[in-house]
């Protein structure tokens, strides 16, 4: 039987992999930590819905437009410089927020300093991902990976609900101040790191480009001349829809269960746990020598209980279905990041992944947006079915046909 928790506890084996999941957390941790303040302020502070959307937006959409150029700033400098600039800078944007807060500032200036929170980590996964390779040996970097995704997982659950409670006893300016602090503790964690292990990858001189388009040039050719990165890139964009999709479909499914809001939450809930659950099965996948074979499976657990769901009226059910979803989700990422890892040349990596980054991000809200009007003209069952259906679909299209040659692993130093 494959024990869920033996990625994590393989992870917590390597000293320096400990140190870089300690600094993540506290930084993923923060991201979400002040969110649902940052929304209650605006709010509070406008009275305006419209002003809530801005601001959701304005937290979004830096790391989309901005997550190659993080790739390229990972790729270029010390990683260990990136990491900590970017946490001391999102500090400091917390900081204002607590002032704003604090002073009656415009309310203007919450959208606008979530946005330069936002830009300030947009280097911050592409550095962690890239440098994992070299923290934790081959045999043991899927492990690693189905334990980060845990890690940021866990973050996504744990983050609002501290905030929530934070919120509930002190006030905005406080939570944004803690949200800072959790930053800064990042920034303290990452200067533990072995300075060898996060010195930007060696390049002959001749590859060295001078300008940012140049280098965001470099990171398309890696991912187009490997013979699987775009479709596993593509498999990760698609369970991101899933996932964007699912926040909308999981509030008609919680009302037609009788449940409304609770049944919302507990569907969400499912899904995570699915996905932490099957660590120990992402793992396995991700280590095996045939990672397509893998996320044809993934995909037909996520596809299958799509479709599934249009037959279900019963909750337990529904929440055994959420977490078949979940832990397919939770598969796709570990395996196509491990994959691309392994497979990628180390000298471009961060740029090849910081493509991949805003990729999956505007999948999600590509995947929330569209679902209601799928709904309005299909209805939910409709909505459920076709969604399944592409999912299978694109498994099929990318991964049912015949294996090619494997690429050579890089070795990266340790």
């Amino acid at each position: 039987m494959l024990n869920p928790a033996r990625p994590f506890l393989i992870a917590l084996r390597e000293r320096n992999l400990r140190v870089l999941f300690g600094g993540l957390v506290a930084s993923q941790a923060g991201d979400w930590l002040y969110n649902l303040a940052l929304l209650a302020f605006v709010y509070e502070r406008t009275g305006s819905t419209a002003w809530v959307g801005i601001t959701t937006a304005a937290r979004i959409l830096p790391e989309v437009a901005l997550g190659p150029i993080g790739g390229v700033l990972a790729d270029r400098y010390d990683r260990r410089l990136v990491m900590i600039a970017s946490d001391v800078l999102r500090a400091a944007a917390m900081g204002a927020l607590a002032v704003v807060a604090l002073t009656g500032a415009p309310a203007i200036l919450a959208p606008l300093l979530a946005a330069v929170c936002t830009a300030a980590g947009a280097a911050y996964p592409q550095c962690v991902v890239a440098v994992m390779p070299r923290l934790v040996g081959a045999g043991d970097l899927a492990a690693a990976n189905a334990a980060r995704i845990g890690i940021t997982s866990l973050c996504v659950i744990a983050g609002p609900a501290l905030g929530a409670a934070l919120l509930l006893l002190s006030s905005t300016a406080v939570v944004f101040a803690v949200n800072g602090a959790t930053f800064l503790v990042g920034a303290a964690v990452v200067t533990a790191l072995p300075r060898e292990a996060l010195r930007r990858p060696a390049v002959a001189v001749e590859e060295v480009h001078p300008s940012i388009r140049a280098d965001l040039a470099v990171g398309w050719r890696a991912l187009r001349e490997h013979p699987d990165a775009l479709a596993l890139v593509g498999a990760d964009v698609v369970s991101s829809a899933i996932y964007g999709a699912l926040t909308v479909l999981f509030v008609l499914v919680g009302e037609r269960l009788g449940l409304g809001a609770a049944g919302y939450g507990y569907l969400l809930s499912a899904l995570g746990v699915g996905g932490v659950l099957s660590a120990g099965l992402a793992h396995r996948a991700a280590s095996s020598d045939r990672p397509r074979r893998a996320l044809v499976v993934a995909a037909a657990a996520i596809g299958v209980s799509l479709v599934v769901f249009t037959l279900s009226g019963s909750l337990a059910v529904a929440i055994v279905l959420a977490a078949a979803i979940g832990a397919g989700l939770f598969a796709t990422e570990v395996v196509a990041d491990t994959t691309l890892q392994r497979s990628l040349d180390p000298a471009v990596f961060a740029r090849a992944y910081g493509l991949a980054v805003p990729a999956c991000v505007a999948g999600i809200a590509a995947g929330a947006l569209l679902a209601p009007p799928c709904v309005a003209v299909i209805g939910l069952n409709g909505t459920l079915a076709l969604t399944g259906g592409l999912v299978l679909a694109y498994a099929a299209a990318a991964f049912a046909q015949p294996q090619p040659a494997p690429a050579l692993e890089t070795a990266w130093p340790r």
